[in-house]
């Protein structure tokens, strides 16, 4: 069914452009990790989904996205599973810890909410690189956000920067702080490098 989803969804979304992907070479050949990308719209979910063929993300959706209908659908789909965001318990950390310990690749979109501004970012993606002891690959998307931007033709483009890995010279807390401000550090760069690359 993934497969089936993500092609289908690369024909239609390639009707309205082509992405163009950069530095896709940054992304680990082997064993699982966090993907976190930033987050503006729908519509870089499906981009990132297709960008990464053949390999399969795993993504950590709110649950309200798994209620009714088309979204239903498309998170089962799109091998997701549901967060409940307002009150995380222990299976926000457990779910994906079990998806990383079988090299499986975690999507999450660390700014909880789609914002074309900059937001704190949520401590869970973070959180769960750190106790799945795997490395955070930051990604950063421009482009059509919604069903009116894909008719505009706005051209997506897609970055990969470099793994982050926790530290292993600090307490796990403060390394985890680290690993924070790293994320960040590297959100705001590959975005600055988007406004500039291929234009």
């Amino acid at each position: 069914m993934y497969y089936f989803a993500a092609y289908l969804l690369k024909i239609i979304l390639s009707l309205f452009g082509r992405i163009k992907i950069f530095q896709k070479e940054k992304l680990p050949t082997s064993g699982g990790y966090v993907l976190a990308c930033t987050h503006t719209g729908w519509v870089d979910i499906l981009w990132l989904g297709v960008a990464l063929l053949p390999t399969k993300i795993h993504y950590m959706a709110k649950k309200e996205l798994f209620q009714s209908g088309f979204t239903k659908w498309l998170m089962n789909a799109l091998n997701a599973f549901p967060v409940d965001r307002e009150n995380p318990g222990p299976s926000s950390i457990k779910t994906p810890r079990k998806l990383l310990k079988e090299d499986k690749v975690v999507g999450i979109f660390p700014s909880g909410t789609r914002t074309s501004e900059e937001v704190p970012l949520k401590r869970g993606a973070v959180t769960i690189a750190a106790y799945g002891k795997v490395p955070i690959v930051p990604a950063a998307y421009v482009g059509p956000n919604n069903f009116s931007d894909l008719f505009k033709r706005q051209k997506p483009k897609l970055i990969f920067g470099e793994p982050i890995y926790l530290s292993e010279d600090q307490p796990k807390k403060e390394a985890i702080e680290t690993m924070m401000v790293e994320l960040n550090d590297a959100f705001n760069h590959l975005q600055k490098q988007l406004t500039t690359i291929d234009k």
